[in-house]
């Protein structure tokens, strides 16, 4: 007896949705294999509680707190002579830079820095002072707020070398700040640099340098250029003289 048309179409049916199914299933199983092939359980991260507001994370290393300069020395090893009032440091005028005890290599830094309220002087005569980076390479620190000077040289710039990308300069007497994420150049056993050092500098919350390549040592006269050096080595703070203060310095180093 032959079948109503009407029922093999709904075997007909019924075998395609089977076999839709199937194939669904089959995908499905062969998709989260792959995920699985793509999944990576090591290592996990560690856990760092962040500071509050621009209070150090919970691995920082905190270089100065606002209390005494008890991680900083002159350039002979002695006790850093800058004078610590209200939380923060200021230069003494011709003391000299001072150095950090503990040497870096790659880090994170967070440093807030402050010019005189009282403005004096002109250019790069105001406000000045220097982050240097394992003592050698300088984010420029200058009152840079309607204060014109040759660009490369402004606040934020890679002195000498980078100009950045916007002036986010604050009036002279507010507090300012700096996080930089810095990778320290790589050298062979002949001294040549593999890898040259590279920074990236957020001034007051806006993106100021962009993982710029650092081409060499901070020359005020002259081109720069690498000398091999040791791994890790001092942050340095620049006197060069004007009224500068600092405050909450700390570092993480990657």
């Amino acid at each position: 007896m032959v079948k109503p048309k009407n029922q093999i179409t709904m075997k007909l049916k019924s075998a395609l949705l089977t076999a839709f199914f199937l194939l669904t299933v089959i995908t499905m199983e062969a998709q989260e294999g792959r995920d699985r092939v793509t999944e990576v359980h090591e290592p996990v991260p560690p856990v760092v509680t962040p500071g509050v507001g621009t209070a150090p994370p919970s691995d920082a290393i905190v270089l100065f707190d606002g209390t005494d300069l008890s991680n900083w020395v002159d350039r002979d090893g002695n006790r850093a002579p800058w004078e610590v009032s209200d939380g923060a440091m200021t230069v003494v005028p011709r003391t000299g830079d001072i150095w950090s005890k503990q040497k870096f290599g790659d880090v994170q830094l967070h440093i807030e820095w402050r010019a005189p309220e009282e403005i004096r002087g002109e250019g790069q005569g105001r406000g000045n002072s220097g982050v240097f980076l394992m003592g050698r390479y300088e984010i420029q620190v200058l009152d840079s707020y309607e204060n014109p000077t040759y660009p490369n040289g402004q606040a934020a710039s890679v002195y000498k070398q980078h100009i950045p990308l916007v002036n986010a300069c604050r009036k002279p007497g507010e507090w300012q700040t700096y996080d930089i994420i810095f990778t320290a150049p790589r050298f062979n056993e002949q001294g040549n640099v593999t890898h040259p050092a590279r920074v990236t500098v957020i001034h007051n919350g806006l993106l100021v340098q962009n993982n710029v390549e650092i081409w060499g040592d901070t020359q005020w006269i002259g081109l720069p250029t690498y000398s091999k050096h040791e791994d890790k080595l001092p942050l340095r703070l620049q006197d060069h003289g004007d009224l500068v203060s600092f405050r909450n310095i700390w570092v993480r180093e990657l």
